[in-house]
């Protein structure tokens, strides 16, 4: 808007002239005899933002959410894990307490991650290829990638 339109509103405003609402600037704001005024923050949340892409902040989230891949283990390094779990075959009535790192694949997205778990093992399950713990915990025999215990001090 350029100066002279606004010199002209502001001489038309000031120059005297009837309003419509002329007669309500002048009045206190009203105040409910029945109703409590609303909270500022309860006002505030009528003007807040709109979130139009529901979900979105949460998808947002889990692509950034970063996951492992799982490594594939060495010939060696299968037959020290299955020598180990022969160990633990052989111990298996003593329930030996063990620490086994292994991998549990990501439901929503490609990879996983490494998680290590202490316990004792129940038994080990040849048919499904499980490792079943006093609590009830299975670990897949494939996803294992290492197996602690004070009986493979021989290896």
């Amino acid at each position: 808007m350029d100066e002279t339109k606004r010199a002209c509103i502001a001489i038309d405003l000031s120059a005297g002239t009837s309003h419509k609402y002329d007669d309500l600037i002048g009045l206190p704001h009203p105040v409910s005899k029945f109703h409590p005024p609303m909270a500022r923050i309860k006002r505030a949340a009528q003007f807040a933002s709109f979130d139009a892409l529901t979900g979105f902040g949460a998808a947002i989230h889990e692509a950034g959410r970063e996951t492992e891949e799982k490594i594939e283990l060495s010939e060696d390094e299968i037959d020290m894990i299955d020598a180990k779990l022969a160990v633990i075959q052989y111990h298996i009535k003593e329930q030996p307490n063990i620490t086994v790192t292994y991998f549990i694949p990501d439901d929503k997205k490609a990879g996983g991650r490494y998680v290590t778990v202490s316990g004792n093992v129940r038994k080990l399950d040849g048919v499904e290829r499980l490792m079943v713990f006093t609590d009830g915990t299975k670990i897949p025999i494939e996803d294992v990638r290492m197996i602690e215990e004070d009986l493979f001090r021989i290896f």
